[in-house]
């Protein structure tokens, strides 16, 4: 399973999407994950809008294996759902 992040600096869910990810990353095998900096990769809000397939209001936006999930909180959600994630 491979996880895209797309988020910016000094986001909050941006930060916890990653932490998330590196949790994951650190418990299963079959997990990987890429966190895209939108502002270093120089990545607008329309370019993401396209990615998307629908209007971007925030960030982060979360793709699983190239489906989109959502933010940070759809993505907790997935985990929890299909990846064995527990609440802490």
């Amino acid at each position: 399973m491979f996880v895209v992040i797309f988020g910016r600096p000094a986001c909050p869910f941006c930060v916890r999407a990653k932490e998330l990810a590196e949790k994951l990353k650190e418990e299963r095998d079959d997990f990987n994950y890429r966190y895209v900096d939108i502002h270093a990769e120089g990545i607008s809000k329309a370019d993401l809008e396209k990615t998307v397939g629908k209007p971007v209001e925030t960030v982060p936006q979360i793709f699983v294996d190239q489906d989109h999930v959502g933010g940070f909180t759809e993505f907790e959600a997935y985990a929890k759902a299909n990846l064995g994630l527990y609440s802490e």
